[in-house]
């Protein structure tokens, strides 16, 4: 996602402490959740290994008002092995021939999508992701089209949720309530079907923990918006 930064030293200089510590961190955990939904690498597996993305997760979390525990966020997996398991779970479907003498084949998609639009039978695949198309370009971002990925893909909601979370740190009017309106419209939905259909699975690693940590720090945020949109 294009003009979406990553960090929460990417506030405005003068930004005060006491408005911009929360969000910003906020929107530095969205961004590392981000990265963790998306195929591992070198970089992410040494982080999960020596225990410094667990590390990094639980200090950012101390400077919120949100009460989450800290996640377990280890692995002893070589980085093979976490590619497998992230293509099992996230991208690869299951395929069985049902009919040998005419080549029938009953397949199905991964176990748990890393799309919106998976969890939603109340709409269709169109609406979510213009919808998305329309609140990213409301706010002046865009999917990087090298991503190659559909507006609802969960990575791509995750950085713009940090977006936002670093909008309202910067103390932009009405930010609170546009994080809000983002969180029932798109990311709850799926931080909860994700971590549903993660909960079933029965070997999922530390993938697991990350689908766990994201429901429960999406509730968490939705709480306390709540709380500070009612009170403006």
């Amino acid at each position: 996602m294009r003009q979406v930064a990553e960090a929460p030293s990417d506030l405005p200089e003068g930004a005060p402490d006491r408005i911009a510590r929360d969000p910003g961190a906020r929107g530095a955990l969205y961004g590392l959740l981000a990265r963790c939904f998306r195929d591992p690498d070198e970089r992410l597996h040494a982080a999960l290994r020596d225990g410094s993305l667990e590390v990094e997760v639980a200090a950012l979390l101390d400077r919120t008002a949100l009460a989450v525990d800290p996640p377990s966020l280890r692995t002893d997996e070589p980085l093979e092995e976490l590619c497998a398991l992230y293509n099992d779970l996230f991208v690869v479907g299951f395929s069985r021939t049902v009919d040998r003498t005419d080549g029938t084949v009953d397949s199905e998609g991964p176990p748990v999508p890393l799309y919106e639009s998976a969890y939603r039978s109340d709409v269709s695949w169109s609406d979510v992701n213009l919808d998305l198309a329309r609140a990213y370009e409301h706010f002046g971002v865009e999917v990087d089209q090298s991503d190659r990925e559909h507006h609802d893909h969960l990575p791509l909601v995750l950085e713009f949720a940090g977006y936002l979370c670093r909008r309202e740190a910067a103390v932009e009017p009405d930010v609170a309530s546009a994080r809000l309106d983002f969180h029932d419209r798109h990311l709850r939905v799926g931080a909860a079907g994700v971590a549903e259909r993660m909960a079933a699975e029965p070997s999922p690693g530390v993938y697991g923990d990350v689908a766990d940590f994201l429901d429960r720090l999406t509730a968490a945020d939705v709480e306390r918006l709540a709380e500070q949109v009612g009170t403006n």
